[in-house]
């Protein structure tokens, strides 16, 4: 017997040990059974990101070339506006007297601010960008070694907050000086594109592999007949965009069209069209104005502002439907003792006597109404329909008139749970996809930035502590 008791005993320790393990097992099961809620955070912006894209830039240009030979000395500065007649470069039979003038200190800071950027900016699947960069310092310190002109250089800013930087130079000293025809941007580049225009481009053309770009810059001695400049005479400029067939139709409908340069991040609108080129479909922007920010750049980075919409972003399993009863404003009342808002309920007491009482009420949503004789403004207030029930009469304090409640409206809403436990909030969609909306900012006792919601929405009720 003693055998037998201590075979089947039982001590405080395998009583507990018994206990916990149960419990483990139980609480495993209840989790791998339960519905298990998803939180998320609301955040700002669009229902989805502008998309990107590269442009080839086709504009009013042509190659100028030398009438003699010699040695160049530049006066205009590469990338600046030029007047008819000014001074652009001069041929002489020989070079400069002196190339080793040291530079200012102030052109030292232009030109290592000038290296900084580009160093920031740069690219590596971009590498030809460096060329063009060396190209264009090389000619910045040509320019700024070449001493015998007179430079005058005004700025104007336009209405839109565009400064255009408009050179004149004069060298009347130097009887050798060529100056330009007509108005333009001085470039000292070529790139075979000059000729081409919005109807004789080709597919081809927007292949940035195959693109090169030669600088004219020199300084050595020239012939007459070589390629010494480019100007661009005409403030009005074209860019054209590869489109899928998604994207062509998506802009189908539209004729002008915002664009951010991803190479400085202005905006600017443009007059949109689609065409075709070699049987695909190509965007078509049309621009007068801002030439000058990008005219050395053949191919520009952009971004199509077509997603004006923006607010707080939610998914649609967010979203639930709940009904309130609708009452005019003009009915609620602050408690004096409490501080809190409510309305007041009209009832009778035993002896048959009119009372009034007090009942708190939270207000999930208002609308404004207008008085159509007196065009005065109010408010009609949704309150939560656990607060009363249909049928009931509220009184107005000031009055005494009283209104009886039936009235309905269905408002959209997600649940928050910022305090651990969901609370309704109403929303206003402003735009939808198949997946997430915009809902307004500006909705009373609405969402918030950086507010926690209940992402599936059907697994949750109302007041349910989840954390």
């Amino acid at each position: 017997m003693a055998k037998l008791r201590k075979i089947f005993g039982l001590n405080i320790g395998t009583v507990m040990f018994g206990a916990i393990f149960i419990y483990m097992i139980f609480s495993v099961i209840l989790y791998l059974t339960a519905s298990h809620m998803e939180s998320y955070q609301v955040p700002s912006g669009p229902l989805s990101m502008n998309e990107t894209y590269t442009g080839l830039a086709i504009m009013s240009e042509n190659v100028v070339q030398a009438d003699a030979g010699g040695y160049v000395t530049y006066y205009a500065r590469e990338g600046t506006k030029i007047n008819a007649n000014g001074a652009v470069y001069s041929l002489n039979s020989s070079k400069t007297a002196d190339n080793s003038a040291s530079l200012s200190a102030e052109e030292l800071s232009d030109i290592r601010n000038n290296m900084q950027s580009f160093s920031k900016g740069f690219d590596p699947s971009k590498f030809n960008s460096t060329y063009s960069f060396k190209y264009q310092l090389n000619g910045s310190i040509l320019q700024y070694a070449s001493d015998d002109s007179s430079v005058s250089t005004v700025t104007t800013t336009s209405e839109d907050g565009e400064e255009t930087t408009v050179t004149t130079t004069t060298a009347s000293s130097d009887p050798n000086i060529r100056r330009a025809e007509t108005d333009g941007i001085i470039l000292y580049s070529k790139d075979g594109y000059e000729s081409k225009t919005v109807d004789n481009v080709t597919a081809a053309d927007f292949d940035q592999n195959s693109y090169q770009e030669t600088d004219l810059k020199t300084e050595g001695q020239v012939k007459a007949g070589d390629d010494i400049y480019t100007i661009v005479n005409d403030e009005r400029w074209s860019l054209l965009i590869p489109l899928s067939e998604k994207q062509a139709a998506n802009l189908k409908n539209r004729t002008s069209i915002r664009v951010k340069f991803l190479k400085d991040d202005l905006t600017q609108t443009g007059d949109f069209s689609i065409m075709e080129i070699d049987g695909a479909k190509y965007g078509r922007i049309d621009f007068n104005k801002g030439l000058i920010r990008y005219a050395s750049d053949r191919f520009l980075e952009i971004e199509l502002v077509t997603n004006n919409v923006t607010g707080l972003k939610i998914p649609l399993t967010s979203i639930i439907m709940k009904e309130f009863y609708a009452i005019p404003s003009k009915y609620l009342t602050t408690d004096k003792e409490t501080q809190k808002s409510g309305f007041m309920l009209s009832g009778r007491n035993k002896k048959g006597n009119s009372t009034t009482t007090f009942v708190s009420a939270g207000i999930y949503g208002r609308d404004e109404v207008t008085d159509k004789e007196t065009q005065k403004t109010s408010y009609i207030y949704y309150v939560d329909k656990s607060k009363f029930s249909e049928g009931d009469a509220i009184v107005d304090s000031d009055s005494g008139e009283k209104f009886v409640i039936g009235d309905t409206e269905v408002l959209e809403g997600v649940y928050c749970i910022n305090q651990g436990y969901a609370v309704f909030r109403r929303i206003e969609i402003l735009d939808e996809n198949e997946e997430y909306a915009v809902v307004s900012k500006e909705t009373y006792n609405g969402l918030v930035r950086y507010d926690r919601i209940v992402k599936n929405a059907d697994k949750v009720s109302e007041q349910d502590i989840l954390y």
